[in-house]
C-alpha cells in the first residue's frame, strides 16, 4: 500500500448540474468542504465532463479530488448504478458505451417531452434551458422545467406522477448490463462500486453479485440512505468473503436531493484501496 497523501472524512458520491445535481461541479466541492468534507468525488451519471472544475476548485480549497462516475447499467428491467472511480476517460471501449448510453437519454427525452407536451405545456426548449453544456440529460431535467412551468412543485411531485416508470409518458433507457459495465470500468483501469445496492429496488441477486466479484467488481456502497435490511446483512457476508472495499457516501444534488454531503462517509483506509487498484486516472492531491 503506497503513503496516504489524502486527509478524511471522503464522499465518494456527489453530483453536479453536469448530470442530475443542481450546482456546478466548484459549487459541489464549496459545499463537500463547507460540510467537513477533505476528499471527494464527482460522479455525475455517465460524463466524466465536471473532473477538470471540480478539481480546480478542490485543489484551491485544500482538498483532495478523486475522479469518478455513475455509470448506468440495466438487470431485468433495473436500474443498476455503478460508480467507477479512476478511469481512464480516453478509454475508447468505455467512451463508446457512455456516448451510447448519453445518446440513448437525448432520445428518450426527448420522446418523453414530446408525449407530455400532448397534455401539458412543455417543449423541448423548456428542458434544454435546464441542462448545461455537456450535461448528461435526464428525467430530472424534465422534472426541473415542470417545475418552472408551474406543473409540479418539486421534483419529488414529478417522479412520484409524471416521470413515474408506470406513467404512459414513461420511456425506458437503454444501458448495458451489469457485468458489461464493470468489464468496461476495470478494462479502463477503474474501480467499479455498485452504488446503493439495498436501495429501494432490493439486492440484486446473489449469483449475480458473486459473478459481478469474479468480473472485477471491487465492492458496495453500504453507507448510503436507501440502503436496507435484509440486504445489508447479505452484503456484509458478501464483503467478508471477498474482502471486498465498502464505502459510504451522501449521494449529494444539491436542491435535487435532501441528501447532504458527508452523510456517510469512506474511512481512509478504503479510499487507499481504490487508489491503489486504480490504474486508469490518478487523484487530484491538494
Amino acid at each position: 500500500m503506497t503513503p496516504q497523501r489524502f486527509r478524511g472524512p471522503a464522499d465518494l458520491h456527489l453530483h453536479s448540474q453536469n448530470s442530475d445535481g443542481t450546482e456546478s461541479p466548484a459549487v459541489v466541492m464549496d459545499a463537500a468542504h463547507a460540510h467537513g468534507i477533505r476528499t471527494a468525488s464527482l460522479t455525475d451519471h455517465d460524463t466524466t465532463s465536471g473532473w477538470a472544475e471540480a478539481a480546480g476548485r478542490a485543489r484551491e480549497l485544500g482538498m483532495t479530488f478523486i475522479p469518478g462516475m455513475e455509470m448506468s447499467a440495466k438487470y431485468g428491467g433495473r436500474s443498476v448504478h455503478v460508480l467507477s472511480y479512476l478511469i481512464d476517460p480516453e478509454d475508447a471501449d468505455l467512451g463508446a458505451m457512455i456516448a451510447r448510453v448519453r445518446e440513448s437519454r437525448e432520445k428518450r427525452v426527448s420522446v418523453m417531452v414530446e408525449r407530455i407536451g400532448v397534455d401539458y405545456d412543455l417543449t423541448w426548449a423548456d428542458v434544454v434551458a435546464k441542462t448545461t453544456d455537456g450535461a448528461t440529460v435526464g428525467r430530472p431535467h424534465i422534472a426541473d422545467a415542470l417545475i418552472a412551468r408551474g406543473i409540479v412543485a418539486d421534483r419529488t411531485e414529478a417522479f412520484a406522477d409524471i416521470l413515474h416508470p408506470r406513467s404512459d409518458y414513461y420511456v425506458s433507457l437503454f444501458a448495458p448490463d451489469p457485468l458489461t459495465a464493470v468489464s468496461l470500468v476495470v478494462g479502463a483501469g477503474g474501480v467499479p462500486i455498485i452504488a446503493h445496492p439495498a436501495g429501494r429496488a432490493g439486492l440484486l441477486p446473489v449469483d449475480l453479485l458473486e459473478r459481478l466479484v469474479e468480473a472485477g467488481l471491487a465492492g458496495f456502497e453500504v453507507g448510503h440512505r436507501e440502503n436496507r435490511e435484509p440486504g445489508l446483512t447479505r452484503l456484509g457476508e458478501l464483503v467478508a468473503a471477498h474482502d471486498l472495499i465498502v464505502t459510504g457516501s451522501s449521494d449529494y444534488h444539491g436542491a435535487g436531493k435532501p441528501n447532504l454531503p458527508g452523510e456517510n462517509t469512506t474511512s481512509d483506509d478504503m479510499v487507499q484501496r481504490i487508489i491503489d487498484r486504480a490504474t486508469g486516472s490518478a487523484p487530484v492531491y491538494a
